[in-house]
């Protein structure tokens, strides 16, 4: 377990990773038409920044009811959350078989509010 006094983590300076720039959208737009008219205005802005994604990875986690409704050119979409079990009686968790059905990869885990107010701990987020 990781805490604030805890020793830095050995880096292996001959292994590089990818920068990833994430974008939580909790429980933003509050509908579908919302998240079209954004991802609209988005794809039509002139002004927009662009990355090169062989030096990082984009990705933004919208709603689970957006999950299937969102493709995006160029960002990956990710899930807000996954189960710690399988399938099963547990309502409202997602599991993984069921994100990597949907053609995701990502998702968030430890994120401060299921800490905070499910207390979530770094052994939750690890199984």
């Amino acid at each position: 377990t990781l805490s604030p006094n805890s020793a830095p983590l050995p880096v292996d300076s001959t292994m590089s990773r990818t920068p990833i720039v994430g974008g939580n959208w909790k429980c933003n737009p509050a509908t579908q038409k919302d998240v079209r008219a954004l991802l609209n205005a988005w794809a039509q802005d002139d002004n927009k920044s662009s990355w090169d994604a062989e030096k990082v990875d984009v990705v933004v986690f919208p709603p689970a009811f957006l999950l299937s409704e969102i493709k995006s050119e160029g960002m990956a979409i990710g899930a807000q959350n996954v189960s710690k079990t399988g399938p099963g009686a547990f309502t409202g968790e997602w599991t993984a078989e069921s994100i990597v059905d949907l053609g995701l990869s990502w998702t968030l885990v430890g994120h401060s509010e299921r800490r905070s107010k499910y207390g979530e701990t770094d052994e939750d987020t690890a199984e």
